[in-house]
């Protein structure tokens, strides 16, 4: 019994420290994915508090972890992991049963899991935290406090230091498929025998105080003014096999809307792209280029903040990309890219770029 309940103790342990480690090493990424959540929901207000909850989240997972492993202080540490499981079990269930999530983010961008796996995995999890509850008075926990504090204390500190540096410099492992090294335009193909979902557009409508859903090619014979527009929702008919392109869409147009993404790609020699969501008039733009000219002819600032670089950055080329693109080109603002071609060469943050 006694090693059953270790082996149950370890692996919860090291799950939790897992799941943590990953998502701190990108804790914008789950910020991101709070705020998908959040927009869901209808709570777009939290969107300013989603990085610093995500910090949180992700000490707390280790946390927590840690202090199973040490067992110290077991009895607490059970009982913030079954709050902890509990709500991660109703966001992977409420990815999985209403569809309107696609991933949950539970091992970042590095591992990602369907949302039935998640969902599953919490279960499963949630079940060992319990059994580890009902037995908790047969583990004995020996550390001294003063050592489990020491232990506690400087996890805090190496976490927060961890994510500090991701939010700095980028993330120290680069999950995403603007890694440095990658082709962009091969990212973008959809892999051999891919396979899409195959889905409808259900519309829904008020008539007389009843409600009807019916799709683009089932309108009602006596359809006209009567009927109210409520909602559409777009529906499953079949899954696909989950394969498709690393890169769903990537595109750069010119101020005047015109798609130069082919173009830019086919020049002849390496250029910078430099990605910012937003124009921040704090940031060193002069330093930065000027740095950038010595090595480099061509530079474009990639942003989707097409009113702030008109004002703040006259004289440049300026390209606008979706800003949920941008988000995961470069977690970083200002995020250098040097290209060659539609490949990769080189991914910095511009702060360590001036500082080389």
């Amino acid at each position: 019994m006694q090693n059953f309940i270790k082996i149950i103790r370890w692996s919860v342990g090291l799950l939790f420290i897992f799941s943590g480690l990953i998502k701190a090493n990108d804790p914008l990424g789950l910020s991101y994915k709070m705020q998908e959540f959040f927009e869901v929901w209808g709570m777009i207000y939290f969107n300013d508090y989603t990085l610093a909850l995500s910090l949180i989240m992700n000490t707390l997972e280790i946390l927590a972890g840690v202090a199973l492993l040490i067992k110290f202080p077991y009895k607490q540490t059970l009982w913030l992991l079954l709050g902890l499981i509990i709500f991660f079990t109703f966001l992977t269930g409420y990815a999985l049963f209403s569809g309107k999530i696609k991933t949950c983010g539970c091992f970042g961008d590095c591992i990602p899991l369907t949302p039935q796996t998640s969902f599953i995995k919490d279960i499963i999890l949630f079940i060992c935290i319990v059994i580890l509850l009902f037995t908790q008075k047969k583990v004995k926990a020996i550390m001294h406090p003063g050592v489990g504090v020491s232990i506690l204390l400087i996890t805090t500190f190496l976490v927060g230091y961890g994510q500090k540096q991701a939010l700095t410099h980028l993330p120290l492992i680069d999950c995403l498929s603007y890694k440095q090294g990658n082709d962009i335009n091969e990212k973008m193909k959809i892999p051999d025998g891919a396979v899409s979902d195959s889905v409808t557009i259900m519309m829904e409508f008020e008539k007389e105080g009843k409600k009807y859903f019916f799709d683009a090619n089932n309108f009602p014979t006596d359809f006209d003014s009567t009927y109210v527009y409520i909602d559409r929702k777009e529906l499953v008919v079949s899954k696909g096999n989950g394969l498709k392109a690393g890169i769903g869409d990537f595109t750069l147009t010119t101020l005047s809307g015109l798609d130069t993404t082919q173009k830019i790609f086919k020049t002849p020699i390496p250029y910078v792209l430099v990605f910012a969501g937003y124009v921040d008039s704090s940031i060193p733009w002069n330093e930065m280029i000027v740095k950038l000219r010595e090595k480099y002819k061509l530079i474009y600032i990639v942003t989707a903040d097409k009113a702030g670089a008109i004002q703040s950055l006259p004289g440049l080329n300026v390209l606008i990309g979706d800003i949920t693109m941008i988000k995961t080109a470069a977690r970083v603002w200002p995020t250098i890219f040097v290209m060659n071609g539609s490949t990769i060469m080189q991914k910095i943050t511009y702060q360590d770029y001036i500082a080389k």
